[in-house]
């Protein structure tokens, strides 16, 4: 989370102060912590300092194994997080990564941090992954794969366009985004041959965005919307499905790609990546998707406020 100053940008952990010490001290990374109650006391980031924001944890934590019985506490510190961004005291929220299945295991309906933070603030969520070279967001995102085509209707697809459209505009300071967007079946449904998915919903769709402006390109075949002269033209590639655009970006930019929710009334990045439990206490992660998305999240709240005061 990083919490609003007029010089910088500190960050402030949301988290069990206990586990952080106690991992610090596993790791041999001794570290000072400036226990917050609000963020008046909130200090600039120092070696080994960090800022924490208390949520305690339901049970003890055992390095590296899941706990149904800490659930709450995990989805309590995204609560207490949004509602630190909602209120304006915090700019942006980072998040690391969850693992769902335990989440659900506590008998909690949970599908993945961009839903639950969508349903939180009462907004609709478009999921977008990025590298320094290629922006992938998906019109739908964590489904089974035969609730897909049922799940994309022409007035989906206008959303998501509207809203990839406006927050490529103004958080990343594109200021006519071109918008690649690819079919549902192979070869986009080869002319109705393949699946009428293409021509009865997604170019429609598509049409009524021209209409209004909007630059927006397809509906081109998956297997070659990835092709380098797209690519080079394009300012994101909008996909149908999880699996239909991720594999791509992750093959490309694993570990150094960022997780973006546009759509939402905060700012939310997150890693690229899961939980990863056999690495936990290690300290053979690697944080480069984490500080991508440190990084990238100063800059869309950067771009926010110059589009604010124009």
């Amino acid at each position: 989370m990083l919490a609003h100053s007029t010089q910088d940008f500190p960050l402030v952990v949301i988290a069990d102060p206990d586990l952080l010490e106690q991992r610090a001290i596993e790791l041999g990374s001794p570290i000072k912590i400036n226990l917050l109650q609000n963020l008046e006391k909130c200090l600039i980031e120092q070696p080994g300092l960090l800022n924490v924001m208390p949520v305690k944890l339901n049970d003890a934590a055992v390095c590296g194994e899941l706990n149904a019985n800490n659930s709450q506490y995990v989805l309590q510190t995204l609560k207490l997080a949004v509602n630190l961004c909602q209120s304006g005291q915090c700019g942006a929220l980072v998040t690391g990564p969850v693992h769902k299945g335990i989440i659900n295991d506590a008998n909690i309906h949970f599908t993945g941090h961009t839903e639950f933070l969508a349903d939180l603030t009462q907004s609709y969520p478009v999921m977008m992954l990025a590298t320094k070279v290629l922006r992938v967001a998906l019109a739908t995102t964590h489904l089974p794969l035969l609730k897909v085509a049922e799940a994309i209707t022409q007035e989906k697809l206008i959303m998501v366009v509207n809203i990839l459209h406006h927050d490529l505009r103004c958080l990343f300071n594109i200021e006519q985004p071109k918008i690649y967007v690819s079919g549902l079946n192979p070869h986009a449904g080869e002319n109705g041959h393949l699946g009428k998915e293409e021509l009865e919903i997604i170019t429609p769709a598509l049409d009524i965005l021209r209409e209004k402006g909007i630059d927006v390109i397809g509906p081109l075949s998956a297997d070659t919307i990835f092709v380098p002269e797209i690519l080079d033209d394009a300012d994101v590639i909008l996909t149908m499905y999880h699996d239909q655009g991720l594999p791509v970006l992750k093959y490309s930019g694993f570990g150094e790609a960022v997780n973006i929710t546009l759509g939402l009334p905060i700012i939310r990045t997150s890693v690229d990546h899961g939980t990863a439990l056999p690495l936990a206490g290690t300290g053979k992660i690697k944080i480069n998707s984490l500080l991508l998305a440190l990084k990238s999240a100063n800059e869309m709240m950067m771009h926010r406020q110059n589009t604010e005061m124009i």
